[in-house]
């Protein structure tokens, strides 16, 4: 008696590849989750004799669904306390190797992506990052392909001349992070300074939930001492366990995951541009920290 395996259910299949779709279309892990849970619900229910190439229909409907959570969230964003952040995500090793799969993913992308209205940002994710024709796109989107074209073509036009490229380095990027850590441990402001750029601005999101800066830093000096008086007030406030920053992959990236025991309290992710860091950003937001849980179903490759 011959047996064979049953085939493998196309959404498990793809399960990746939908929430890193929804995860770039949204900048946030809880309702890229939501999303891939919806699409999971709309999967079963579907006619799958009606369904004849179920990748293109778990995308289009991933995508669709995302294009509504995103228009509804942007008024919700507008009342937002203090500067709003993507949720930050722990990736795999390996994604940092990827460079142009790690520039898709990084926080500095993504909070570019923001400034794109949500049909461009669904055009232009799913063109750029993952390589979708314009037909394609047209199917997933129930617009001309003319119309996408267009939108792909402004959507792109926008992302680079809001886009800037810092360095890749590893090495370097090893050297000062390591070198970051150490002087916020050990309070050295000075330390601190050294590897600022002196144009440095720094973001902080609490969401009005923990205490965070409301607006912008701008400079070396502010934002070193921002920064050391953040850790002394920790350090001071801190009841059971002290939070301990660490060095850990991030959107794509080397940043800082700050752990309390074994529970992620912060995330750290910043540009480097010769040698120096720039454009820090603070998610400190308990309710946008779910990502620095490693999960492998959630992983930002294809």
């Amino acid at each position: 008696m011959i047996t064979t395996e049953p085939e493998a259910d196309p959404f498990d299949a793809h399960r990746r590849l939908l929430f890193a779709t929804a995860y770039r279309m949204l900048g946030t892990v809880s309702d890229a989750e939501d999303i891939v849970q919806d699409t999971w619900l709309a999967w079963n229910k579907a006619d799958r004799s009606e369904v004849r190439h179920p990748k293109a229909y778990l995308v289009r409907t991933v995508t669709n669904l995302s294009l509504n959570r995103l228009t509804s969230a942007r008024a919700t964003r507008e009342e937002y306390v203090g500067p709003w952040l993507p949720e930050p995500l722990l990736t795999a090793p390996d994604v940092a190797q990827e460079r142009e799969l790690a520039e898709s993913v990084s926080t500095a992308m993504l909070v570019v992506l923001e400034s794109l209205t949500p049909v461009e940002r669904a055009v232009f994710v799913l063109r750029e990052v993952f390589g979708y024709s314009h037909a394609e796109i047209a199917g997933f989107l129930d617009r001309p392909e003319p119309t996408v074209r267009q939108i792909s073509h402004r959507a792109r036009k926008h992302v680079a001349e809001r886009r800037t490229v810092y360095d890749t380095d590893d090495a370097q990027r090893e050297e000062v992070t390591a070198r970051f850590l150490s002087a916020c441990a050990g309070g050295d402001l000075n330390a601190v300074l050294e590897l600022l750029a002196p144009d440095v601005t720094a973001w902080s999101d609490g969401g009005g939930k923990v205490s965070a800066a409301r607006r912008p830093l701008y400079g070396a000096d502010h934002v070193g001492r921002f920064l050391i008086g953040v850790i002394a007030k920790t350090a001071r406030d801190a009841v059971d366990v002290l939070p301990v920053p660490t060095p850990a992959v991030i959107n794509g990236e080397l940043g800082i995951l700050i752990l309390a025991g074994d529970t992620p309290v912060g995330a750290i992710t910043y540009d480097l541009e010769d040698g120096l860091m720039r454009n820090l950003r603070f998610q400190i937001n308990p309710d946008k920290l779910a990502g620095l849980h490693r999960r492998d179903d959630r992983d930002t490759n294809r």
